[in-house]
């Protein structure tokens, strides 16, 4: 049996608390105790959620674990110096330790993430790489397993990590098996930037709010800067200062992210051949769109789509 405790403190996102389910599910498909699962805090007792309510939890020093893995907050506070000391030599007790979201900064905040691959969420990432340059974060990465070390991106991400542990310690079938169960995929294919992508692009003002609702509403059509330039009612010039200003891309990349996402959704929702999505987000040709997606998710558009269509089968 694998002992896995998640280590909550006060002001922890309650969403964390979802990959208890993934280990639960485990152990019904099993009809086994294959997974303990101990939700502990450092004293012990009541832990206040981010959410205003509280869950009970057991003395973290108590007892020893397979796997530890830590919680994130909303804020990126950091628990007490005794919790971190006791993380600090988490590895030497335990078989994996791993972060939720910004539990990532906690991990490196004890020192274990020093020279290592993590990731943590893309809002968070550029303060991070200020904080620990050291850490080899790569901000596009939906959970990253260095060694004994795994983090995850979002708070959802967690439950791709759980899902990820699962398939490591009893195969790829019983990981299917509870993705489907929990309707979530059991491999998702891209990266954190799918998400970020539309978030970043908030407008300040109305009319580069104009362009982009064009832009979005028309990405197989000519998307020049003169053509949304025109539609915001700027010269090309004030439009592309304006928009690099409020935004803080040019219209080009910003463009291609649009694009990228675009084409991305098609690919999980539809059967349509590459050439087509091509053409449908305003690419054009496929090889375009590889070269866009190799930056944007670092893969090519058919090794998303065998990821997506895989992830698919296990649903």
């Amino acid at each position: 049996m694998h002992t896995v405790g998640l280590v909550v403190y006060p002001n922890f996102q309650a969403l964390g608390l979802a990959v208890a389910s993934v280990f639960e599910y485990t152990n019904l498909f099993r009809g086994e105790r294959a997974y303990q699962f101990r939700l502990v805090s450092e004293d012990g007792g009541p832990v206040m959620t981010s959410q205003s309510f509280s869950v009970n939890t057991d003395r973290l020093r108590d007892s020893t674990y397979d796997t530890l893995i830590v919680a994130g907050d909303n804020e990126c506070r950091l628990p007490p110096a005794s919790l971190l000391e006791y993380l600090r030599d988490a590895p030497s007790q335990s078989r994996r330790v791993a972060a939720i979201c910004t539990g990532a900064i906690v991990l490196a905040a004890a020192g274990l993430l020093e020279g290592k691959h993590a990731t943590t969420h893309w809002f968070h990432a550029q303060e991070f790489k200020k904080q620990y340059p050291n850490v080899l974060l790569d901000e596009d990465r939906i959970f990253v397993v260095d060694g004994q070390i795994w983090t995850s991106a979002g708070m959802t991400a967690g439950v791709d990590l759980a899902l990820a542990i699962v398939e490591k310690d009893f195969g790829l079938d019983t990981a299917r098996m509870v993705a489907r169960k929990l309707v979530v995929y059991q491999r998702r294919g891209g990266g954190q930037s799918q998400f970020s992508a539309l978030l970043e692009l908030d407008a300040k003002s109305d009319r580069v709010q104009l362009a982009l609702t064009h832009a979005r509403e028309n990405l197989g059509s000519d998307l020049s800067v003169e053509n949304l330039a025109e539609v915001a009612r700027l010269s090309p010039r004030q439009f592309s200062r304006v928009f690099r200003e409020e935004t803080g891309q040019s219209p080009a990349k910003a463009i291609e992210r649009l694009r990228v996402e675009a084409a991305r959704l098609m690919m999980e929702t539809t059967r349509h051949p590459i050439e087509v999505i091509a053409r449908e987000t305003g690419f054009g040709d496929r090889e375009r769109m590889r070269q866009a997606f190799l930056r944007a998710f670092g893969q090519s558009p058919q090794a998303i789509q065998r990821t997506s269509a895989g992830a698919a089968l296990a649903l």
